[in-house]
């Protein structure tokens, strides 16, 4: 996405000047695919790339757990940063990275596409008009269904140690919004989660099958949840043949041993000014979008998004992305006034690709240095990044200790400024 957007759409304003990474072959891939040849850096080299290449801005999107290595290193050598979401996997990680934002006066975005989605821009709208008054309550579940969950447990993402699990790496979207949407900070949280449908727990549901990577395993000809990572040329050249360098395995059984992380989550949160919000997120569902309500002292808000109806025959086989067409899908955005009849709201911009068409607004903002101010405060700084963490992070505690958490224990290094301890 960032090597179409800095070579192609924003080119006039940016230019693509080295590639770090720490397979060889993934990055020769990456290298040819683009318009010309840039140079290319062993990830061990990252400080000397950005030293000789003169960068101005670094652009990271490793692995969660070593976001933080990248992010300082860059910001120590001068450099801005633009990160993908997670910020980071951990309270130490995060303050890290803030203490180096502050140290070198550098900044970090955090890439949190989602406020760029029009119906998303639509809901902050709405309460920031107050038209449904002072929150009360917000309910939110998410859906991921069984294309797009099981992804997450086929690949480096089913370890918690390397993405701090569902909570952190794909709920802290939604819990970004909520801290937008609200502009609140989340105080108190409790949670309950286990891996229910995935690993070898879930074998009792009747879709396990025996073998440990999909890739020449017999065994895994008529699952519907093995991919064939020689079934794609990209998958091919980024995945399979690039096992060689690093060992790295794509397409691990949904169904084997070794998985860390949950795929279903409850969580309850107390915000700073009162208001709560249960959340839910389901990774193993027959369809895939999201439910978000808002109760308030004058009416209620509600948004339902189904981004796809069903999964298709063998579909679940799939990855999400690669040239599988959309189910179908809707959206709606209703106002429950008191007193009055609902009114559903207009909504214009929105597609049915790239998050809502979220993705092509965001790096707009963020890569053309004269983009429109923005009312709405889209861009996510570092601190927005280590907000969005607090919900996942302690809902991962309460999850270990049976506990309720409150976050300023967290020491993620932004409790001492926003006044959580005391809200």
């Amino acid at each position: 996405m960032f090597a179409r957007a800095l070579t192609a759409e924003h080119r006039d304003t940016c230019e693509l000047v080295a590639l770090a990474d720490p397979n060889p072959v993934r990055l020769a891939v990456h290298n040819a695919r683009l318009p010309a040849p840039v140079p290319t850096y062993a990830a061990a080299d990252f400080t000397e790339m950005l030293a000789k290449e003169r960068v101005d801005v670094a652009v990271v999107t490793t692995v969660d757990r070593v976001h933080d290595e990248y992010i300082v290193a860059a910001l120590e050598a001068g450099c801005d940063v633009l990160t993908e979401k997670p910020m980071t996997v951990d309270a130490p990680r995060s303050k890290r990275i803030l203490d180096a934002v502050r140290r070198t006066g550098r900044s970090v975005k955090v890439t949190f596409n989602y406020r760029y989605n029009p119906l998303h821009e639509a809901v902050k709208r709405v309460i920031a008009s107050g038209e449904i008054g002072e929150i009360g309550s917000v309910h939110f579940e998410w859906l991921l269904d069984v294309r797009h969950g099981a992804d997450y447990f086929r690949r480096w993402h089913r370890d918690k140690a390397d993405s701090g699990g569902l909570l952190v790496h794909k709920s802290g979207h939604h819990f970004d919004l909520v801290n937008w949407w609200l502009d609140d900070l989340p105080a108190e949280v409790f949670a309950s989660g286990r891996l229910f449908f995935y690993g070898t727990e879930g074998a009792r549901h009747g879709y396990a099958r025996d073998y440990e990577r999909a890739h020449g395993a017999p065994a895994a000809a008529d699952d519907p949840f093995a991919i064939a990572l020689d079934g794609d040329p990209t998958l091919k050249a980024l995945y399979l043949d690039a096992e060689t360098a690093d060992g790295y395995q794509r397409d691990r059984n949904v169904f084997g041993p070794g998985i860390t992380i949950e795929d279903d989550l409850a969580v309850l949160v107390r915000y700073g000014r009162g208001a709560t919000m249960t959340y839910h997120l389901t990774a193993y569902a027959p369809w895939e979008g999201y439910r978000v309500m808002f109760n308030g002292s004058r009416g209620r808000l509600e948004l339902e998004v189904v981004e796809s109806d069903h999964v298709a025959p063998a579909a679940a086989a799939t990855v999400k992305g690669f040239g599988i067409p959309a189910e179908q899908g809707y959206w709606s955005l209703r106002v429950h006034p008191y007193w009055a009849p609902p009114r559903d709201l207009p909504v214009t911009g929105y597609e049915r690709k790239g998050h809502g068409g979220a993705d092509g607004r965001m790096l707009a903002d963020l890569l053309d240095p004269h983009a429109p101010a923005d009312p709405l405060g889209r861009t996510a700084d570092a601190e927005a990044g280590a907000r969005a963490l607090l919900v996942g992070l302690a809902a991962n505690e309460s999850i270990a200790t049976g506990r309720p958490i409150a976050t300023h224990t967290l020491d993620a290094g932004i409790a001492e400024h926003h006044g959580i301890a005391n809200a």
